[in-house]
């Protein structure tokens, strides 16, 4: 069956538009992205390929562009298409912490570091500097790394947060491997970059590891 010969209840977007976003299947939502599909390829059998193909929507959405442009029924018009949106969805969901803003709850924080954190493919280190208010002064992505780890130097971190003029500072990186559990070594590291910050009165409130669909706050774990 074609798209055009569907029963018009059963189509991507008028189902989306008839019964809202969240009932529709990952397919199907990529099916109204994609709008066509490909010569013998109806546009749901390409969105269940590419599904497939990629192991899942995550997979799709953070590919590269040469990974994406590779497929077929795929080309640098959609790949800047996905990418617009994916930082359209980054801009939405960081508005709680625009700079300046104080810090609202511990829930807009986690989807503020999912949201920056939470596609990288390699391990990113990274701090959001707050004042004696806990307003936001600045997000910065200080060190990267390969899959396995990336190297902190604490006298970098302090140099970066006198230089923010930062009265605290809540750290976060990624678990590419999409486990946010906190190894030893980072729980290592986050006395380390306490007691360095300490010795310049700027408190370390947190450090979030970033997994796939889960933050894990040491703070909370009493690991701090």
């Amino acid at each position: 069956m074609t798209d055009s010969t569907w029963p018009t209840d059963e189509r991507p977007r008028e189902r989306l538009l008839a019964h809202g976003a969240p009932t529709l299947s990952d397919a199907e939502l990529l099916a109204i992205f994609l709008r066509t599909g490909t010569t013998g390829m109806p546009v749901m059998a390409l969105a269940r390929h590419l599904i497939e193909e990629f192991s899942g929507l995550r997979g799709l959405l953070t590919a590269s562009q040469r990974q994406f442009c590779n497929v077929k029924g795929l080309g640098t018009a959609k790949y800047a298409q996905v990418q617009a949106a994916m930082e359209m969805a980054r801009r939405v969901m960081e508005e709680p912490l625009r700079q300046g803003d104080p810090l609202r709850s511990p829930e807009d924080t986690r989807r503020f570091l999912t949201s920056r954190l939470g596609t990288y493919p390699h391990e990113v280190f990274a701090g959001l500097f707050l004042d004696n208010r806990h307003r936001v002064i600045q997000y910065r992505e200080l060190f990267r790394g390969t899959i396995d780890g990336a190297a902190v130097y604490p006298r970098e971190v302090v140099r970066q947060a006198l230089e923010d003029n930062a009265a605290a500072v809540i750290f976060a990186h990624n678990h590419p491997s999409g486990v946010a559990e906190p190894s030893q070594a980072d729980i290592s590291l986050t006395r380390r970059l306490k007691e360095a910050l300490g010795l310049v009165d700027i408190r370390v409130l947190d450090h979030m590891v970033v997994g796939h669909g889960e933050v894990i706050s040491l703070a909370e774990r009493g690991l701090l």
